[in-house]
């Protein structure tokens, strides 16, 4: 997805290449799901001969300011991008069309052609962004409920620190949450909190002081860094996290994969894909997990980033068959976490075990005959009562008819010794 520093690099590209133009032409798709609430029709006429005099951002939403309203605003999703013809932006790498395909693309979603032949596309490969045409952008949803701005508007450090103590939600999802800050996004998340050495899962109030403000100061220099390089993330630092959360195949990341020469990375760093091999890639030799936080799948270091406290967050239980074939939502969890769970679930097997053995004591399982199917339905038991109980009934009568003959065959002996 991408987030603030694709967002910005998009709007900077705007400004510095597309302002004090007018819109000569817009081709507007037909997709309701992406155009939002306006018809490709008006859509097009309320640009037409339109100036572009400022583009805006808030998080990871963006908007052209027009020399008169409405304005077109983006929200980017899953995968949105904006491309400027002859003109190189940073694009959130899942995100990216490729220059060799036809233009403007046939994912886009809206094409502008400005007064001096320079043209821009919006596109969505995955069709989760929003476009819209809005009087105030800023005056409704989404930008309107959303929290500070992580680039401009980032609280103070005491602010910061004082905010976490009261908030009872880990970590991750908290950043995540776009109503406490905006523009931080998946990456960024896992980046910040891999720096800081903070588990994904603490509880946001368990956090020290010393903690809070390193987190501070670590989404402080990450967002201003990528942002700083236009989102080219083959400037970010080496040992970034970002270089090793997205495995595509076995093996050593190549150069093209992590954009930057595979020479500079030390032999012992070996990373495997995370779709086929859920667990297994390094970072200097540590290890990299991939859980569930905060809905989204989460790249930490558990010998780095530990679980403290008595009080911390949990990953959503799955077993661990599930865990190891589910590629998007893997799940795993610190040690330091499992502890208490472990030895519950130790406890609940070992009573579950004595019910059995108690409830085994008390009533044996009933043998299935020669002649029973596979199927059970419950009444064979029934059934094998029932010819039990005839059997005896038969050896009662067989008893009595042996009884009743002895005793006929005695009576008959005394009336015959009689005479």
């Amino acid at each position: 997805m991408p987030e603030l520093p694709e967002v910005e690099a998009a709007r900077r590209a705007i400004e510095t290449h597309c302002l004090g133009k007018k819109i000569k032409s817009s081709i507007v798709a037909d997709d309701p799901k992406v155009i939002d609430g306006v018809s490709p029709s008006d859509f097009q006429a309320s640009l037409l001969g339109k100036t572009i005099v400022a583009a805006h951002r808030k998080g990871k939403n963006m908007w052209l300011e027009l020399d008169s309203p409405p304005f077109p605003s983006f929200q980017f999703g899953m995968a949105g991008a904006l491309y400027i013809k002859g003109v190189a932006i940073a694009k959130y790498v899942r995100s990216a069309v490729n220059d060799t395909d036809e233009w403007p693309s046939k994912y886009s979603k809206l094409f502008m052609e400005l007064e001096d032949g320079l043209e821009l596309s919006f596109t969505d490969k995955r069709r989760f962004a929003k476009v819209r045409l809005l009087k105030d952008p800023k005056s409704v949803p989404p930008i309107s409920e959303l929290g500070p701005d992580a680039l401009y508007e980032l609280m103070p450090v005491d602010e910061f620190a004082e905010s976490l103590s009261k908030k009872k939600i880990a970590i991750k999802a908290l950043l995540l949450d776009q109503s406490y800050i905006s523009g931080i996004g998946n990456w960024i998340a896992d980046e910040v909190l891999y720096q800081s050495r903070i588990h994904p899962l603490q509880h946001s109030f368990s956090l020290s002081k010393e903690s809070c403000e390193t987190l501070h100061k670590c989404i402080k220099e990450v967002v201003q860094y990528a942002v700083e390089v236009d989102a080219d993330s083959s400037c970010y630092p080496i040992e970034w996290l970002f270089h090793f959360r997205w495995g595509k195949r076995s093996g050593k990341v190549n150069a093209l994969e992590v954009g930057a020469d595979s020479s500079q990375f030390p032999s012992s760093w070996i990373f495997h894909s995370r779709e086929k091999k859920p667990g297994k890639a390094f970072v200097d030799g540590k290890k990299i997990d991939f859980i569930t936080a905060g809905g989204r799948t989460t790249a930490y270091v558990p010998e780095l980033q530990k679980l403290t406290g008595k009080k911390t967050g949990k990953a959503p239980s799955r077993s661990t068959k599930q865990s190891s074939d589910k590629d998007e939502n893997g799940d795993g969890e610190d040690e330091d976490e499992l502890g208490s769970n472990k030895e519950t679930t130790e406890k609940a097997k070992s009573k579950k075990g004595q019910k059995t053995s108690r409830g085994a004591a008390m009533k044996p399982p009933v043998k299935r005959s020669k002649e029973s199917g596979s199927d059970d339905d419950g009444d064979d038991g029934e059934e094998k009562k029932t010819t039990k109980m005839s059997k005896t009934q038969k050896t009662k009568v067989e008893t009595s008819q042996k009884k009743l003959k002895n005793s006929n065959t005695s009576a008959h002996l005394k009336k015959k010794a009689k005479k």
